[in-house]
């Protein structure tokens, strides 16, 4: 086996995926800035949930927002729901794992929040729990999804935003979402800063 030729089509399937996604997700992208922003400069807050990698990306998310991206400025509302040990086994627990995002939702979203909801496939049963308690709780879904979107694709309002990688394979979606997250904090950051370029 090749190991350097099996690392080189990685970085080049990598490369090859987010810039064959440029053309469909640049302008929901900007969409989805200028959504967290407003909802940030409206004295809103961001919730963020997604299993797996995709927890790591909301935690991610809401570390840049609360801390810092690449620029010094305020610290900004965002709240990863993957963190909270106690509350995630007592809903799981007492509930059913389904529900472990959507409680939260309930107990701390509020209309004029946004929800950061995140699945690879779009078919995460939790976020799918969590995508409901926001609508009824009249905030505003960005959804990061790969495949085609799956049941989350299906179930966003009008008023959505839907940013679903046009690939398969799971590496690759969760490493454009990376790639979108970033893109994400440095365009609230140009917002809220009033960079030009």
């Amino acid at each position: 086996m090749d190991l350097i030729a099996r690392v080189a089509r990685h970085f080049e399937d990598s490369a090859q995926t987010k810039l064959d996604a440029v053309e469909a997700m640049a302008a929901p992208i900007a969409g989805a800035i200028e959504a967290l922003t407003a909802c940030l400069v409206d004295g809103g807050k961001i919730l963020a949930c997604g299993n797996g990698g995709s927890a790591a990306d909301a935690q991610h998310f809401a570390a840049e927002l609360v801390g810092r991206f690449e620029a010094e400025r305020q610290e900004l509302a965002a709240i990863a729901l993957t963190t909270d040990t106690s509350i995630l086994t007592a809903v799981a627990n007492d509930y059913s794992f389904n529900q472990v995002f959507a409680r939260q939702v309930r107990a701390l979203g509020h209309a004029g929040d946004v929800l950061l909801a995140i699945s690879t496939s779009g078919n995460s049963g939790n976020v799918i729990e969590a995508i409901r308690a926001a609508h009824e709780s009249a905030m505003l879904v960005v959804a990061l999804t790969g495949r085609g979107g799956g049941q989350i694709g299906e179930m966003l309002d009008d008023d959505d935003i839907h940013l679903c990688v046009p690939a398969d394979r799971t590496a690759r979606i969760q490493e454009t979402h990376l790639l979108v997250i970033h893109c994400l904090c440095d365009g609230i950051d140009a917002l809220l800063l009033g960079v030009e370029q």
